[in-house]
């Protein structure tokens, strides 16, 4: 589990494709992580046309840097479940899932939140064509890094509280 201490959010990308297996191991990663009532709640989409990467990144003010990138997941959730109060946290679990892989296959990759903001969801309904019942939750960039820097260490040992 060394991806947990090692991996970054990573922006900048350098201009080469993915490999589909890469991909592929990605979006098992992602489909592997636990979920309410085992719901299950996702399906993924996978970008790689960059004209499509270029409207997505026009989704959020923030998504900007995503233009580059040779792939761009969108994972959505379902509007139908058991227990659809906990859709967020199921897919929050598979996009850390795929983040820890991407860095364990030597890739790069950055959370975009979109959900529950009602217009990044619908400006990315919109370039991909989403239909109702399925709804966007991130935009996560990916490729292999133009950049390396360390992981901070996050750990503040005064956050922690014992109960003993």
């Amino acid at each position: 589990m060394n991806s947990i201490f090692h991996r970054i959010s990573v922006r900048k990308y350098q201009a080469k494709d993915v490999e589909q297996e890469k991909i592929e191991k990605l979006l098992r990663a992602a489909m592997a992580a636990p979920s309410a009532c085992n719901q299950q709640p996702w399906e993924f989409y996978v970008v790689t046309n960059q004209d499509v990467i270029k409207a997505l990144s026009e989704a959020s003010p923030y998504a900007k840097c995503a233009a580059e990138a040779p792939v761009i997941f969108v994972p959505c959730f379902r509007s139908e479940g058991i227990a659809p109060e906990y859709f967020n946290i199921d897919l929050s679990a598979a996009v850390e899932n795929l983040l820890l892989e991407a860095d364990a296959q030597g890739l790069g990759a950055v959370w975009m939140g979109i959900s529950p903001n009602a217009g990044r969801m619908e400006a990315v309904r919109k370039v991909l064509g989403i239909p109702s019942g399925l709804n966007p939750f991130a935009l996560i960039p990916c490729g292999y890094p133009a950049e390396e820097r360390p992981q901070e260490d996050r750990y503040e040992e005064n956050r922690v509280h014992y109960v003993r």
